[in-house]
């Protein structure tokens, strides 16, 4: 209603003298009104037309007075409902006050105490409204602040992949299939939205380590030596130091991932050696992630595999490298992880390129 409207009641009762009556003290006060003599028609009433107030009798035939305050409360939340009653009863005020009545009158009532309370109620819904109208203005700006800091966390995590040494588009794509494939397992394992957000972003850096790895091991067109291999296995602790101590959630996942992605279920792998659960969930999401994306890409030292064997070789890792509930997501998962290998696809032939 707009502040300095008429408030429109509905007068529900079942003798039609009083419902008359009070009808007739609440217009001279200025209230627009309109009777019912049932629950049932009140709530087609209230369908058909904008109600603020509805006072009731609560001893009706067929739905009582208590039963259309319940209606009300689920279908029209915003209406007040004062109760009206010729049995003075302790437990039955308590009651349907406790139901989200906005008054209780007992008969005999006179004009003036059918009017203080329409007045307080409707007053008290007033309050009520701007209360939540000021909470939801406060969980909008809420929104906002964090969608603000969402992006200027999404563009420092963009900088620091930028910065951090990749030369090539398939190595950027790379990096933003692995933060999408991350994000979407982790939904599927029932992470909360916020943590999934923070896992799009954040796995996409499990390879920021590799700033700190020379060309010649990082791009070398063939398989790497052992020692090279030793090298090139540092680049998860390197990207668990640049990425550091921080109070963030994105940044410590950030490091969690880089740190861990190359663990082993078994406890064959790197840097640690962890096995089983001892390997952080975001771990383990990440591992499966990048080695599905890296076997069906093109790499600098092999062609891309076809999309079956890869899965194959996969499926002979589940158990040994990989979380093999963790794996069973991922297998169900692939008509979403191949939306995604096309979707980043399209979208580079879309950019633009310099000559």
């Amino acid at each position: 209603m707009i502040e300095g409207q008429t408030a429109n009641i509905l007068v529900v009762d079942d003798e039609p003298d009083i419902g008359r009556i009070i009808s007739t003290w609440l217009s001279r006060a200025g209230y627009s009104c309109a009777d019912a003599t049932t629950g049932e028609q009140a709530l087609e009433l209230l369908q058909s037309q904008e109600f603020q107030l509805v006072l009731s009798d609560i001893m009706m035939p067929g739905m009582s007075g208590i039963d259309l305050l319940a209606s009300i409360k689920d279908l029209f939340p915003e209406v007040a409902v004062i109760l009206v009653t010729g049995v003075d009863d302790r437990k039955t005020a308590i009651m349907t006050l406790e139901l989200g009545a906005y008054g209780y009158v007992i008969k005999p009532f006179d004009r003036n105490e059918i009017l203080i309370n329409v007045a307080n109620a409707l007053e008290r819904r007033r309050l009520t409204l701007l209360s939540q109208e000021y909470e939801h203005s406060l969980e909008r700006e809420v929104r906002e602040k964090t969608r603000e800091v969402r992006e200027r966390e999404e563009e420092i995590v963009l900088r620091l992949i930028s910065a951090s040494g990749y030369r090539d588009d398939e190595t950027g794509s790379h990096i933003r299939r692995i933060g999408l494939y991350s994000s979407v397992i982790a939904k599927d394992l029932g992470w909360n939205v916020e943590s999934v957000t923070d896992m799009r972003l954040a796995a996409a850096m499990h390879d920021v380590g590799k700033i700190g790895i020379l060309d010649s091991i990082l791009l070398k067109p063939g398989k790497l030596t052992s020692e090279e291999f030793e090298v090139m296995k540092t680049h998860t602790t390197i990207g668990a130091r640049l990425l550091g101590d921080s109070n963030i959630p994105l940044l410590r996942l950030a490091k969690e991932i880089a740190l861990t992605h190359h663990e082993k279920w078994d406890g064959s792998g790197y840097p640690r050696g962890l096995s089983g659960s001892d390997i952080p969930e975001s771990g383990r999401v990440v591992a499966i992630a990048d080695v599905y994306d890296a076997l069906i890409m093109n790499r600098v030292y092999r062609p891309a595999i076809p999309e079956p064997d890869a899965l194959a070789m996969m499926a002979s890792s589940r158990g040994k490298h990989f979380d093999p509930r963790m794996f069973d997501h991922f297998v169900s998962l692939l008509p979403e992880m191949r939306r995604i290998r096309q979707a980043v696809q399209d979208e580079n032939r879309s950019e633009p390129r310099l000559t």
